[in-house]
């Protein structure tokens, strides 16, 4: 049996999933396979979608980055644990190499970070489309939405790697059982031999840089949004302009709702078992629910969507009625 004095490091962990559940795992895994392959349908069709358009505005190649990282998201923990589901295994859980669960950590912090900062970057587009519309062409171009997007991929990246670097130095100690089915931050946290305060310091600042400084990006855009159609006579264009942002606000109330409740919350209050359930929520639905909510709000993603399914669908006349009202 593991002391406090045998550290993990060489060993790896066991992610014990929903072994404890063996009648459960068959309707689980197919209802998580549907998801998953809905999920891996829906980003992979606006991405299609947006490639068939010609000039393409900068909101559809944010909205491109956006189905990218979801893509990607849903890869890193899905798979895996779909996997575990079918396989008997051990009671105890599926083994995983300490490298292995470290390079899942790190991925998953740095496309949720990616992700935040990129709904900053949707803000701001928003902000100078409906604040500065005579100055959009000119600010917002395809040069700077490329720097944004590689801007954000690297915030994530560097912020993912210091955390991952601070939890994994960490002593692992005891049953080395993770009560979850990926690596994530609050089972590793809670698994650690130490009870200080100090070792919550680098999620705190992580949940800072990933979460706080970009909703205030996000607030003070929407302020001036807010403000500039305050000003407006007109209520179709008023409500116009609302409608353009109401995917985005949707999407961002999710995402950093999910991590919010998550991550900014200190350790005595972890409930293992109630966070892997959330997990399960925010790893599968929520990536599920993005696509749907930009193709049913954005009238430019619903008509190439349109235009892309009536490429596959045989026969002019069928291609055809998809267009009509």
């Amino acid at each position: 049996m593991d002391g406090p004095s045998n550290a993990t490091l060489p060993r790896g962990f066991l992610l014990q999933g929903f072994f404890e559940f063996p009648h459960l795992r068959p309707v689980l895994f197919l209802l998580l396979l549907a998801v998953h392959l809905t999920t891996l349908s829906g980003n992979l069709l606006i991405l299609v979608a947006v490639a068939s358009v010609p000039s393409r505005p900068p909101m559809l190649l944010f909205l491109c980055q956006l189905s990218v990282i979801e893509l990607c998201y849903t890869l890193v923990v899905v798979p895996r644990s779909l996997a575990d589901l079918t396989r008997p295994g051990h009671a105890r859980g599926s083994p995983i190499s300490f490298l292995g669960c470290a390079v899942q950590m790190q991925m998953f912090v740095a496309l949720g970070g990616a992700e935040c900062f990129l709904l900053a970057a949707m803000a701001y587009d928003r902000y100078v489309a409906i604040c500065h519309p005579l100055r959009y062409a000119a600010v917002v171009t395809p040069v700077l939405c490329a720097r944004l997007a590689l801007a954000c991929c690297l915030g994530g990246l560097t912020v993912s790697l210091g955390l991952t670097m601070a939890v994994f130095h960490l002593p692992f100690c005891g049953s080395r059982v993770l009560v979850h089915f990926f690596c994530d931050i609050t089972a590793l946290l809670h698994l650690a031999c130490t009870r200080s305060y100090a070792d919550e310091l680098p999620l705190l600042g992580a949940c800072l840089v990933l979460l706080l400084l970009p909703s205030m990006l996000i607030l003070a855009s929407y302020a001036a949004i807010a403000a500039t159609l305050h000003r407006l006579r007109s209520s179709g264009g008023r409500r116009k302009a609302a409608s353009t942002c109401a995917s985005h606000l949707a999407v961002t109330f999710l995402h950093y709702g999910c991590a919010t409740f998550m991550y900014v919350r200190p350790k005595a209050t972890y409930s293992l078992r109630l966070d892997r359930t959330l997990a399960l929520v925010y790893t599968n639905v929520t990536p599920l629910l993005y696509p749907l909510i930009y193709s049913l709000r954005n009238r430019e993603i619903t008509t190439a969507i349109r235009r892309v399914l009536g490429r596959l669908r045989p026969g002019k006349a069928i291609g055809q009625g998809l267009y009509e009202p």
